[in-house]
């Protein structure tokens, strides 16, 4: 089986991040790492490949500082990483990221030889979080998708997902190849070991530029984007609670009903 894993650096969701006062997020120092829905659906694809062979292919679009993430992703099951990486990509929505994913599928397809069976997306960014890109990508492949999987099966080219919805869960069967977008699954991402840290710093990150996918890609960039952010906020901060201490829990709860009462909250 042959599997593509798309995967986002983003900032790390643990840390605190505040506004520069051109508005913008203050980045200084924190630390970049694998979208965490990502790290999901990058397990999810190597349990699998565990169950039934073949390999996986990670692939991401950014800078240079993203190979850091690709090699951390070769560490925990990837075979393969390629870079998406050329000025004219810098500014692209979501939809010009699943172009330039859907063309460098081909790219890499043609090259190997080897179509791809199911390509994984995690269900969104935890930086921007639109939750758009997998299922663009699938349009723009035409094929089947699936979302919010939470563990996912394989036999005879056919895919067995369970997919999270509000009231339980659906078992979805779909013919390979498909997109598949990955929420939190009852298992947490493997930590990578010394021995496989040491394994991915010798294995190849090739990048792969505008040129090299050709005129079929379609409009990318900052100035072909549908979406724009129109300003960035801070969430409110927390207002400190009130300590009652009267006397007795009598007294305590009848000023707690008093004070609500004035906030006109019962």
């Amino acid at each position: 089986m042959e599997i593509l894993v798309c995967i986002k650096q983003v900032p790390d969701d643990a840390a605190e991040i505040r506004l520069k006062a051109d508005g913008t997020p203050d980045l200084d120092g924190v630390a970049q790492v694998v979208n965490a829905f990502d790290t999901y659906a990058l397990e999810m694809a190597t349990r699998l490949k565990e169950a039934v062979g073949g390999e996986i292919t990670v692939i991401s679009v950014g800078g240079e500082g993203v190979r850091d993430a690709l090699k951390t992703c070769l560490a925990v099951g990837a075979q393969h990483a390629f870079l998406l990486t050329d000025p004219a990509f810098e500014g692209s929505d979501s939809l010009g990221k699943a172009r330039i994913l859907a063309a460098a599928k081909a790219k890499l397809e043609e090259k190997s030889g080897k179509p791809y069976d199911l390509i994984f997306c995690g269900l969104e960014a935890t930086d921007k979080a639109t939750g758009q890109t997998g299922a663009q990508l699938a349009e723009l492949l035409n094929l089947p998708l699936i979302t919010n999987l939470t563990d996912i099966s394989y036999e005879n080219g056919t895919v067995t997902a369970k997919q999270e919805t509000d009231f339980g869960y659906n078992l979805i069967d779909s013919a390979a190849p498909c997109v598949v977008t990955v929420n939190t699954p009852a298992y947490t991402p493997r930590y990578p070991t010394i021995k496989s840290k040491l394994a991915a710093k010798k294995m190849p990150i090739d990048p792969i530029s505008l040129a090299d996918l050709g005129e079929g890609l379609g409009k990318v960039g900052e100035k072909a984007a549908l979406t724009r952010t129109v300003r960035f906020a801070e969430p409110p901060q927390k207002v400190a609670g009130v300590k009652i201490k009267e006397e007795t829990c009598e007294d305590s709860a009848r000023r707690a009903v008093a004070m609500m009462v004035e906030a006109k909250a019962l």
